[in-house]
């Protein structure tokens, strides 16, 4: 064989071996994003986030009315759905966005109220629409909105109204803010007060590390409903709704850190023991750039993975305080207050569109729970995808 044969035989293989000029030229962030990006399920969750987001920041913008706003005439007026083609009586058809409006009946046998969609009559719906005046971020003048009515008078529920005739989406719209600013806020000081405290507790052990978890033991024990109600009860009565919103996130922040703290304890007294950490101590670095610049780093995916897995444990402890009446009250609005008109099942069998809170608050913890389980994937060392 010539070493012309053997060139030709070899060429192949190469071709066909595997790239290997990334291997060990990756960071650890890059690893976690290209492995991430491969959970095509928990991507879609992280637009769906990234849209409520969105949603939580322009809240005023995006409101098709005041959310406040008392309209006695549309009490428990049902959704009126979009239209965005007008056909006209001799056939042609034109772009032109419209809703159809009401028309009430009185049933005969119940003697009660009822809307009925009435299909002469359109309500045409125009993009930036005048409507009532806000602060956009609480800094700029605006009486402008995504969309609304033409004339500002006629009545536009798309998702239909609740027992006071206020508008059910603009009320949905401003409270996807309050339950994720509630749920991200507390996340992050649970974050902080689990890794500070866990971290000494790990790091130096001893008594303080003994004390420390027998305080978590005890919280721990703590039944949840019956402590919520005894806190919801210690609250002055003269607060205003924005005090008791900071006191309930600082009230779900002070119970959740106690899991966060056991984890990083954990992983404190595994990392004490390296031959990385116990070099940097001998070679006189401080305790704090030991802990924030040799040990952290070691699991600070770690950290994400559990952060974005308790975010929906956040959301859903307000709901329920707020939906047991313990949490958030009118006038604030939240995904758990705006649930409070679905207790009555009576109401629900006549205005059954007053569960779409609920349906905002399944789509979120599902989408948070799918990019927490794609992140704990994605941070795992022995994936190999």
């Amino acid at each position: 064989m010539t070493s012309q044969d053997i060139e030709t035989t070899a060429t192949p293989q190469a071709d066909a071996s595997p790239d290997l000029s990334r291997i060990g030229t990756e960071s650890q962030w890059q690893l976690i994003r290209r492995r991430f990006r491969r959970h095509r399920l928990a991507v879609i969750s992280l637009w769906v986030i990234v849209l409520f987001l969105i949603v939580a920041v322009f809240a005023e913008f995006l409101a098709t009315g005041d959310p406040h706003k008392v309209q006695a005439r549309y009490t428990y007026a049902p959704p009126q759905a979009l239209h965005f083609i007008d056909r006209a009586e001799d056939g042609s058809w034109s772009f032109r966005p419209h809703v159809l409006g009401y028309k009430v009946e009185v049933e005969p046998e119940a003697l009660r109220r009822v809307f009925r969609i009435d299909e002469e009559k359109k309500i045409y719906v125009r993009f930036l629409a005048e409507g009532h005046e806000y602060r956009l971020f609480g800094l700029i003048p605006m009486n402008r909105h995504l969309i609304g009515p033409e004339k500002p008078r006629d009545p536009l529920f798309l998702l239909g109204s609740d027992r006071l005739g206020r508008d059910l989406l603009s009320r949905l719209i401003y409270g996807t803010r309050v339950s994720l600013s509630v749920g991200v806020i507390g996340v992050v000081l649970s974050l902080v007060l689990g890794t500070v405290i866990g971290g000494l507790a790990g790091f130096y052990g001893g008594l303080f590390d003994a004390a420390v978890q027998r305080v978590i033991e005890f919280l721990r024990s703590l039944p949840s409903i019956p402590l919520w109600m005894g806190l919801a009860a210690a609250m002055p009565a003269s607060w205003t709704p924005l005090q008791v919103y900071f006191a309930i996130t600082i009230i779900l922040s002070l119970l959740g850190w106690t899991e966060l703290a056991r984890v990083v304890r954990g992983r404190f007294l595994a990392l004490k023991g390296e031959d990385y950490v116990a070099a940097a101590i001998y070679d006189g670095a401080s305790t704090l750039r030991v802990v924030l610049r040799h040990m952290v780093p070691a699991f600070t995916s770690h950290i994400i993975t559990a952060t974005s897995l308790a975010v929906p444990g956040m959301i859903l402890a307000e709901t329920a305080l707020s939906f047991l009446g313990l949490g958030l009250q009118a006038p604030v609005i939240s995904w758990g207050v705006l649930l409070q008109e679905a207790q009555n099942v009576r109401v629900l069998a006549t205005a059954p569109w007053l569960l779409m809170p609920g349906a905002a608050i399944v789509i979120a913890v599902l989408a948070m729970n799918f990019v927490g389980d794609g992140l704990r994937d994605a941070a795992d060392p022995y994936n190999t995808n």
